[in-house]
């Protein structure tokens, strides 16, 4: 809720004991160590700063109040507010406020207020300094060539990695907080005259009808504030990055980013399920190269989904595999039957998992051969599990690390889950039902309007291919229609690159003829 919203807002006194006392009942110097209250005289005037400690900058502070302890009576005689404000105060970011909820409010995200005896209003200096860490490449979106730089925590940070990318002065970076309490501070980006204005003023509507509490989740909280549709749907409708690079590609396609202080994850709207299967990798090698990385890694997500079930389904029903495939099964089952191994499998790939990622980086290597050689290797040998339900398993779990979002590889490991328990207990019908009920999920599926299997369904065949085809980057010409953008080209249509010196010659042709 910004100060706009806030209902009975309280005037400031001229009287400073007043505003004194105003700011105790609000903040309570008393309970509250790390909120600071520094009275002074300055130019015979009583005055009084107000401040977070950890937020405020002391190099900052120092240099302006040098200035201001150097000023006279007869300075500050005469409307000090004013002079103050317009003469004496040598800092840029700087405004005024005459309310007290909004003094408060813009006072504990940072800025420095400073009231004066004698004025109705305050001056807010914005010297804040957030702890922040500097940009890195992100852990889940590494490349081999690329840009090291990442979204931190700090949303100022992120904004300025963005316009470093596009310097356009259409880029637009709207400011909303949301959260009765924790006054969040979310950002929404997108380029003017290329975003659908329709969606721009949908997201902008939701975030300012968010009426909770907090997010001390961040982004998450906000998708699930803001995302139309049926909560429990387990496919990811927006994309998150924390590559500046991947923001600014899809800004200029015509998405809209929303960025929510303390968080470096980006959201990307609308995102369909092709969006979650590229990568910055390939477009950071020759199209030809991209293009075999794409189709590696679209076999690595086929492979995630299905081999298990297939494989499942085939030891189970061997009547339905042909003469050339009867090879396909195991020897022996083991203890336990094939159906139930898978499911333990299953279980223990998430288990080490989530074991890793709450074990220190020291340890992880550890963690890692215990799973692999004592457990898994273990259980093959007392004949507990088979041998090919392991290596099908890690199969799977590799093709699942090689989906680029994580959040569309959790939702691909429910699907296989979904389609591994309806094989294994209805065999092959199992199978199709539970391939029609997720395909289905997948065809109703929309993001902010859009389908969700654009452009397979509905059908867009150019879409299609730039998605089957990693394009080279002169002829990729036009936004994606899905989008509906109000420019939809990227460039003219460009002209082939020719051979040193042969344009020349064609001029002397030219004029000989």
């Amino acid at each position: 809720m910004g100060p706009a919203a806030i209902e009975h807002q309280t005037r400031l006194s001229k009287d400073l004991a007043t505003n004194k006392d105003l700011l105790d009942e609000k903040l309570a110097f008393d309970k509250n160590f790390d909120i600071v209250r520094r009275e002074m005289i300055i130019g015979g005037r009583k005055m009084m700063m107000v401040f977070v400690d950890a937020f405020a900058n002391a190099d900052l502070m120092t240099e302006i109040l040098r200035n201001l302890t150097a000023l006279d009576r007869e300075d500050l005689s005469v409307d000090a507010f004013r002079k103050l404000f317009d003469r004496h105060i040598n800092y840029v970011e700087v405004e005024e406020s005459e309310h007290l909820e909004v003094l408060v409010e813009k006072m504990l995200s940072g800025p420095l207020a400073l009231l004066i005896d004698g004025s109705e209003k305050a001056i807010l200096l914005d010297v804040r300094t957030y702890p922040a860490r500097s940009p890195a490449e992100p852990d889940l979106e590494k490349v081999v060539r690329g840009s090291r730089d990442g979204f931190t925590e700090t949303l100022v940070f992120n904004t300025a990695l963005i316009r470093r990318r596009i310097r356009d002065p259409k880029l637009r970076m709207e400011y909303a907080q949301a959260g009765n309490r924790s006054k969040t501070d979310i950002v929404i980006c997108y380029i003017e005259d290329i975003a659908n204005e329709n969606l721009v003023d949908s997201i902008r509507e939701k975030i300012s009808s968010i009426n909770l509490d907090g997010l001390p989740m961040a982004e998450k909280a906000v998708e699930e504030l803001i995302m139309p549709g049926n909560y429990w749907n387990p496919l990811p409708r927006v994309r998150y990055t924390e590559r500046p690079d991947v923001a600014a590609i899809h800004l200029l396609e015509g998405h809209v980013l929303v960025m929510v202080d303390t968080s470096p994850s980006i959201m990307i709207t609308p995102a369909t399920y092709f969006h979650h299967l590229q990568h910055a990798e390939e477009y950071r090698q020759n199209p030809v190269a991209g293009v075999y990385l794409r189709w590696v890694r679209f076999a690595g997500v086929f492979i995630s989904i299905f081999l298990l079930p297939l494989w499942l389904l085939a030891v189970l029903q061997p009547q339905i595999l042909p003469p050339a495939l009867k090879f396909i099964g195991p020897d022996k089952v083991g203890a336990i039957p094939i159906f139930v191994q898978f499911l333990f499998a299953e279980l223990a790939v998430d288990m080490v998992r989530m074991a890793t990622i709450h074990t220190p980086t020291a340890l992880a290597t550890a963690l890692g051969l215990i799973a692999a050689l004592l457990i898994g290797d273990l259980a093959v040998t007392v004949g507990l599990f088979n041998a090919e339900v392991v290596m099908y398993t890690a199969a799977a779990v590799v093709g699942t690390f090689m989906t680029p979002s994580y959040e569309l590889g959790l939702a691909n490991r429910l699907i296989r889950l979904f389609l591994l328990i309806a094989v294994g207990l209805l065999g092959l019908p199992g199978f199709l039902i539970a391939l029609a009920l997720t395909l289905a999920l997948m065809i109703f599926t929309r993001s902010f309007g859009v389908p969700y299997m654009w452009p397979l369904i509905p059908f867009n065949g150019k879409a299609l291919m730039s998605i089957l085809v990693r394009r080279p980057v002169p002829t990729s010409n036009i936004r994606p229609s899905m989008l509906k953008p109000r420019d939809a080209s990227r460039q003219a249509t460009p002209v082939p690159a020719r051979k040193p010196g042969q344009n020349a010659t064609r001029a002397t042709n030219k004029k000989a003829k």
